[in-house]
């Protein structure tokens, strides 16, 4: 045995299989399927322009757009919405999201239609579509600011998608309210 295990085939043979399982594991990321990530936050209080005849209703926080996620690759739940704050500015707000962890997932605003089933899981980054940034958990409800200048119009859905492998965890449709 120590004989064989002199040999500089079988030694680079070792080495290059480590290096393959040390790459594999930092690629697939596999431990984040135990990990969970649970964020709680608050929907955001933007200041309300000063205005002396403004109402308490003006200063409130409106829901613009809204959808339930379906799954896709991995079983998604939750909501979503579009909320304009007091001062103009939209978030988008995740709702009691539970979805699996994974690697690079981001939450895009995207112009696709949303497809029960295998036939949507790659259509999100092929037409126009903003990533809203990182994803912050896996679970539970979080904010994501809009740029200033989106025009909602051209968005009518949002995917939690994994920038890795290309593909949505899972997709909700907007429906204007």
């Amino acid at each position: 045995m120590r004989a064989i295990l002199r040999r500089p085939v079988v030694i680079g043979l070792l080495v290059l299989g480590l290096v393959a399982a040390g790459f594999g594991a930092l690629w697939f990321q596999p431990w984040k399927l135990w990990v969970d990530e649970t964020v709680r936050e608050e929907l955001p209080a933007a200041a309300a322009p000063a205005a002396q005849d403004q109402g308490a209703a003006a200063a409130a926080p409106r829901t613009v757009a809204a959808g339930e996620l379906i799954s896709h690759e991995h079983r998604t739940t939750g909501s979503i919405k579009i909320v304009r704050l007091a001062d103009g500015s939209h978030v988008l707000r995740l709702e009691n999201l539970d979805t699996s962890n994974g690697p690079a997932l981001r939450v895009l605003l995207a112009d696709a239609p949303v497809k029960e089933g295998r036939a949507g899981w790659h259509v999100f980054d092929d037409k126009s579509h903003l990533s809203l940034g990182e994803l912050k958990g896996n679970k539970g409800d979080q904010n994501y600011a809009l740029p200033r200048d989106v025009d909602l119009s051209d968005y009518n859905s949002v995917s939690i998608w994994c920038d890795r492998f290309d593909v949505s965890f899972g997709a909700a449709e907007l429906s204007r309210v």
